[in-house]
């Protein structure tokens, strides 16, 4: 996931609790990993979901990231899912 670069952060899963979503708890943990990833001087976070996660691909669009690769056998054919790697510049 981190494409041997020194300078990429990767968040692989983000998940708030049923009761707190919709009250900016995600935005607050999502601002967190961009200063995890700033303090560690990368200039970039790749998170991963997937194509039928659409929430969470929104909630991406809407912090900034940028969809940059679509990987349809990521997940083999057992899973009928495809991944997508969001970007943001940090």
């Amino acid at each position: 996931m981190l494409e041997g670069r020194a300078d990429l952060a990767c968040l692989w899963d983000l998940r708030v609790h049923p009761d707190y979503r919709g009250k900016g708890v995600g935005h607050q943990l999502y601002n967190r990993a961009i200063a995890w990833a700033r303090e560690r001087q990368c200039r970039q976070l790749k998170v991963e979901t997937q194509n039928i996660n659409v929430p969470a691909c929104r909630f991406y669009a809407r912090q900034g990231c940028e969809l940059g690769g679509i990987n349809r056998y990521a997940y083999g054919a057992v899973l009928d899912e495809i991944q997508l790697l969001w970007y943001q510049d940090v």
